[in-house]
Formats: structure tokens, sequence, C-alpha cells
């Protein structure tokens, strides 16, 4: 499938945002939050900045972007429906926790909104995953590996984006989530590894003589292309990285994405103090960066069941 700028953006921006909001609602359902109108800007205005950014980035996707509205009516069916909904409703809790939280609130109304803030996070981030995972005619996404690794990597970009803001603060709590993010940093990389595994190694049901319907008389095969030029069909959905490329690429995505950032909090926990804030903000980077890179390769590794039409073996 053909990468899309907005798109990309839209997954890494969101995911990172809902995961470090999950991480905040989580404190606040402990009482861990630092108190103070310092940190309640600083956390809930990138965490909701992040979201609202990744958000803005899918409606410039469309076609019609005027038309975004549209997304909340079909929730009965449709995930994206859902998505649009559920991020929608994140919205109030979590400014209402971020308020609370700066005036030094506390107590059950601070926990209740972290556990509500919290649980939105999570569902509109398997919302996003379930976009992709119900695409049957697409193998690389149509499997049950496809939500895990949305929430993982949100959550490996949100806790490591949640141990540098806490570190600046000098909270007590940043032990804590440094502590959630090297797990969810090492659980992002043994996903990745094992998702790759199985596109390496397996392939979509549909091929050339299902896709036609001839595989009764015999191996079906292409002889003459359907199209003298490229069409839309091609360009969108016929996109491939050259395999040399892509082991470079996933590669980059472990190292940037899970190994320096889980280093950079690792170290950033040992030696505390003023290098805490920085290495945690560098781990946050390359974080961010590496899952840049790998959504990136999540589309440009997909391949749809119509390029059996254009001589593609498999999908």
């Amino acid at each position: 499938m053909n990468p899309a700028p907005s798109v990309i953006v839209f997954t890494v921006g969101s995911g990172a945002g809902y995961g470090l909001l999950a991480a905040l609602g989580v404190l606040a359902a402990f009482g861990l939050l630092p108190p103070g109108p310092g940190f309640a800007v600083a956390s809930f205005g990138l965490a909701l900045g992040l979201v609202t950014a990744g958000l803005a980035s899918s409606a410039l996707h469309l076609g019609h972007p005027e038309r975004a509205w549209r997304a909340f009516s079909q929730w009965r069916s449709s995930w994206l429906s859902r998505e649009a909904v559920l991020a929608a409703a994140t919205y109030p809790p979590a400014l209402l926790l971020a308020f609370l939280s700066a005036s030094g609130g506390s107590g059950a109304a601070l926990a209740a909104l972290g556990v509500l803030t919290a649980c939105l996070a999570a569902a509109t981030v398997v919302c996003t995953g379930m976009i992709y995972r119900s695409l049957k005619p697409i193998h690389a996404w149509a499997n049950r590996l496809t939500v895990p690794g949305y929430l993982i990597i949100g959550a490996a970009t949100g806790l490591t984006l949640a141990f540098a803001v806490l570190a600046a603060f000098r909270a007590p709590a940043a032990w804590g989530a440094g502590a959630a993010a090297l797990a969810a940093l090492a659980g992002g990389f043994l996903h990745k590894r094992a998702y790759w595994r199985f596109l390496d190694t397996t392939s979509g049901p549909a091929t050339p003589e299902s896709a036609t319907g001839l595989g009764g008389i015999g191996r079906v095969r292409l002889i003459d292309p359907p199209h003298t030029g490229r069409n839309f069909v091609m360009r969108e959905m016929g996109f491939v990285v050259a395999r040399k490329h892509a082991e470079v690429l996933r590669r980059i995505a472990l190292g940037a994405g899970f190994v320096v950032p889980a280093w950079a909090v690792a170290v950033g926990l040992g030696l505390g103090g003023d290098a805490a804030p920085w290495l945690g903000a560098a781990g946050a980077l390359s974080a961010l960066f590496g899952a840049l890179v790998e959504r990136w390769l999540f589309f440009a590794e997909a391949r749809h069941a119509a390029m059996l039409y254009y001589g593609a073996a498999s999908a």
C-alpha cells in the first residue's frame, strides 16, 4: 500500500498522545499526579496536542475534509466512525482531569476521571487498529497482531513521553513511568519481530486461481497486463518496497523505536538528577522517529488482494 504521510502522522501522533493520556489517567487514579498547573499544562498539553495534530492530519487525508463530521454517523458498523466518536468523547474527561490536576484537586473525582480518560484513550487506539484489522483483502493487516501492535507502540511512545515529562518536574512517579516504559519498549520490540516473522513466512488465502475462479482448470498466470500504464489501483495498492530497503528500515525502526529509547530511559533512571529529563526527552524523540519508520513500513509492506489481477503470485 502507498504510505500516505498524513495517515502515518495521524497514527503515530494520536497513538503517542493517547498513550501519554492513558499514563496520566493511571497516575491520577493512584493519586500520583504531581500537583500544580505547570505539570498539568505541560503533560496534558503535550498529550492533547499530539492527539489533536494526529486527528487533524487524518482529516486532511480525506478527499473532502469538510465532510469529516459525517464520520460520526456510522458508529454502528464502521470502526473509523467508532474511533471518531471515542476520540471526541475523550476530550471532556481529559480536559476536566487536567483542570482538576492544575487546581490541586484530589480524591475520588480525580481518580474516576483518570480511569475514564485512560479507558477512553485505550479504546480509541483499539478502534484505530481495528480499522486496519477489519480489511480482509490485506493479509498484512487482517491478523491478530495488528491491534496489539497499535496498543503496544502507543503505550511505548506514550510512557516514554510520560517519563520525560515526569523527570523534568522531578516527580517521584518518574520511576514507575520509566519502569513501565521499559516493559512497553521491550514488548514492542518483541511484537515487531513476531509481526515481521509472520509477514515473511505467511501469505493471504487469496491466490490468482481463487481470485479468478479458474483454479479448477489449472494454474493461472498473467499473459498481458490489464493496462498499458499505471492506474490508481496500481499506484495506491501496488506499492512495493525493495527487500533490502525494507530490511534496513526494519533495523532502524527497532533501533530508534525501542533500543535507543530503552537505553535512554534506563540510563536516566540510573543517573537521575539533571540528566534524567534530557535523556528522557532524547528517548521520546527517538521513539517517535522509530514509530514513524515502523508505521511507514506497516503500510509499504502491505499488499492488497487486488494486485492478484495485475500479476502478483500471492497477497
